[in-house]
């Protein structure tokens, strides 16, 4: 990259403190999965350097918090303005670095630029109640800073997964730990950290610690830190809520999706078949919404799965940065393991390959499988590849349960008739439901977050859940006198 571009080259090797400096870890190199050719070489944090940040962390909230709204809110704004100058350069490093299409990689901008407009109008929103009370005297409850927040954010949609939480945080007067995942870092922690120090944020309130498992733990753990925000793999943010539970931490979790797309009787195929196919194949299944069942009604299945497959064999797979494509490379080679292994295994159970399969290098292909038993891994597990699993039902309530039985509760989505539709969504368990629409849906003013094995509430996006996020409840009273006391 360019001493002169708007990322530079001032980071190689290094962590962001609100300077760029080494980290006491060794640097590691950032890897274009498509190609295997290092991008830039990374500082790693460790325990040592996420102490240090929290504590430089904490004497810089003090005086932001103090800063006024409009302050505040000024550096959101410019922020937002920074994203679109930028976005032809963030979007290059977002294609090579998580491998994902030039189309994903501008929707990560435009959602980063309008994340912070979203996140501008926090600093002046209302953020207390004036209570009743038996004495005589005026009750209060106000919002207030929580203080430090740590943001740890995988590589999936490296930047949307750290700007959700970095920039209502920061916006509600709080300073920031961002740990980004070390495969995305560049385009999921450097940019912010530029993007934040352009828009004029002082200095120390956003500070970017990629590392491993000692930073991710340290960044929990630091005393400074009173919220977590994370987003990654259930089993991963089991271990962080246990550590946050113990420490009694706040820790907002959002984790993995098994989702389901039920196509009800009667809708039409074509339309049905375009929106499976991007429920499941977008940024190559990498996604916690992706479409991971295809429920479909018995009277329309064997259509559905052959119109899914002939869209299967007509998406190019490639690298993006080189060629036009629907799918990119997998992120590394233990995913790509993982989702070989689970199609093998699919099919070793019963179930029948229509098109796809497993692929080789960097990339596997979109791939469906048919006629799943319940049982099935592939029907199952979150694979977390361009996988389309699918099943065929004959009720509304065989459908619901087929759907609830999972352990994930995160996104549905149901395709025909809206009033059966409607019928339905009474039925399923899951933190969103879209109406003939596929299951992968954001926006930056919604609530976001799924029930049971998918996290622990809708916990970021829109200011509801912001403020809820990212400050604590202070309760305050006031009389006109010195109160009398029996003492």
């Amino acid at each position: 990259m360019s001493e002169n571009s708007f990322l530079g080259a001032q980071w190689h090797g290094k962590i962001f403190t609100g300077a760029w400096t080494n980290g006491a870890d060794a640097s590691y190199d950032v890897i274009e999965p498509a190609t295997g050719q290092t991008l830039g070489r990374l500082g790693a944090a460790n325990a040592d350097d996420v102490n240090e940040a929290a504590t430089r962390a904490a004497a810089a909230q003090k005086e932001w918090a103090k800063t006024p709204p409009a302050e505040r809110a000024a550096v959101l704004r410019r922020a937002g303005a920074l994203w679109a100058e930028h976005a032809e350069e963030i979007s290059d490093w977002i294609v090579r670095e998580s491998g994902g299409i030039p189309a994903k990689a501008g929707l990560e901008v435009s959602s980063a630029e309008q994340i912070c407009f979203e996140s501008s109008a926090l600093p002046s929103h209302p953020k207390g109640q004036v209570l009743t009370s038996n004495e005589p005297r005026w009750s209060f409850s106000r919002r207030v800073p929580a203080g430090v927040v740590s943001v740890i954010a995988p590589f999936n949609f490296p930047l949307i997964l750290s700007i959700r939480s970095v920039a209502p945080a920061l916006a509600l007067g709080n300073a920031v730990l961002l740990k980004p995942d070390p495969r995305t870092a560049v385009c999921g922690g450097v940019s912010l950290a530029r993007i934040f120090a352009e828009a004029g944020l002082p200095e120390g309130l956003l500070q970017v610690l990629p590392g491993g498992r000692e930073a991710g733990e340290a960044v929990v753990s630091a005393p400074e830190v009173s919220v977590i925000s994370f987003t990654g793999s259930t089993a991963a943010g089991r271990k962080v809520g246990e550590s946050a539970g113990h420490l009694l931490k706040r820790c907002h979790l959002e984790l993995g999706g098994n989702n389901a797309l039920i196509v009800l009787p009667g809708a039409e195929v074509g339309p049905a078949t375009s929106a499976g196919a991007f429920g499941s194949w977008m940024h190559q299944g990498q996604i916690c919404m992706t479409t991971g069942r295809h429920l479909v009604h018995e009277s329309i299945y064997d259509e559905y799965v052959e119109q899914l497959a002939e869209r299967a064999r007509n998406l190019p797979v490639g690298n993006p940065a080189t060629e036009e494509v629907a799918l990119g490379p997998i992120i590394d080679d233990k995913q790509r393991t993982n989702v070989r292994d689970i199609i093998d295994k699919a099919q070793a159970d019963g179930a029948r390959l229509v098109a796809g399969g497993t692929g080789e290098g960097a990339f596997v292909p979109p791939t469906v499988l048919a006629d799943l038993s319940p049982s099935n891994p592939a029907w199952t597990q979150e694979i977390f590849g361009p996988v389309a699993p699918v099943s065929r039902f004959s009720t509304l309530e065989e459908a619901a349960e087929l759907v609830n039985a999972s352990e994930y509760g995160l996104s549905v989505g149901i395709l025909g008739d809206v009033g059966m539709a409607i019928e339905l969504a009474d039925l399923v368990d899951s933190g969103k439901v879209h109406i003939n629409e596929q299951t992968v849906s954001d926006e930056a003013n919604v609530p976001f977050g799924g029930t049971k094995d998918s996290g622990n509430g809708s916990r970021f996006g829109g200011a509801e859940a912001n403020i809820e996020a990212f400050t604590e409840t202070q309760w305050v009273t006031m009389r006109s006198q010195i109160a009398p006391y029996p003492f």
